[in-house]
């Protein structure tokens, strides 16, 4: 998994229209005000750049540049470099983690609300206490038990599940194959402390496009 939130940096290294509303004129800021769709064409283009299959397959795009509204079809499909799979856990490229990935990153082997404690500490992330209303750069708080910076806080992170009522106690929740909303987990900036704790879960329209919605990405290891 990405150690921080994608860059308006990295972003811009895709040649993509960057909608994002705040910088400074540094690109270190997380990148943000994208939709879920824009974070799969972000995913498709670093694979690409790293010599890897696309995970993602997305059809009947609407014409906007990626970063002003690129929306495609609700069907998306998996690949790897033998074709068609039927989970994104087989491809062989970079894809949005997995609602149950990002808890476990997110967690980081601990058990209490947030990976560095039982109570928000402001020492590891931005939020609606500290952050003087605005985002900021990425790495700036202090990393969790796994070297990750910003998995509390600072921007909402999409992930790659459609949202669905969790079935009971489970440890490797799983999206269906349709919906009408997609997860973002971690809180932000924007946010009270409640909504930055590691099982605290929301969801929004992949079309959605918050001043406060980023993403980071994972690479399946062989």
């Amino acid at each position: 998994m990405q150690t921080t939130e994608v860059t308006q940096a990295q972003w811009l290294d895709a040649g993509f229209t960057n909608p994002s509303q705040k910088n400074n004129g540094d690109n270190n800021y997380p990148v943000e005000t994208i939709n879920w769709w824009e974070a799969l064409h972000y995913a498709n283009w670093l694979s690409g750049q790293n010599g890897l299959t696309a995970c993602y397959v997305m059809t009947n795009c609407n014409g906007n540049a990626v970063g002003a509204g690129k929306e495609c079809d609700t069907a998306v499909t998996y690949q790897n470099d033998s074709g068609a799979v039927s989970t994104p856990y087989l491809c062989e490229g970079y894809r949005l983690p997995m609602e149950s990935e990002w808890g476990y990153a997110a967690r980081a082997g601990t058990t209490t609300a947030y990976s560095f404690g039982t109570s928000i500490d402001g020492d590891y992330a931005w939020y609606s206490g500290n952050s003087g209303s605005t985002k900021h750069t990425v790495a700036g708080k202090t990393a969790n038990p796994w070297g990750l910076y910003d998995m509390h806080g600072n921007v909402w992170e999409w992930v790659n599940d459609w949202y669905a009522t969790y079935p009971g106690p489970t440890t490797d929740l799983t999206g269906g194959g349709s919906g009408s909303s997609r997860v973002i987990r971690g809180g932000s900036w924007h946010f009270d402390a409640q909504y930055l704790r590691s099982a605290y879960r929301n969801s929004y329209s992949p079309g959605d496009r918050g001043s406060y919605f980023g993403f980071r990405l994972l690479l399946r290891t062989p």
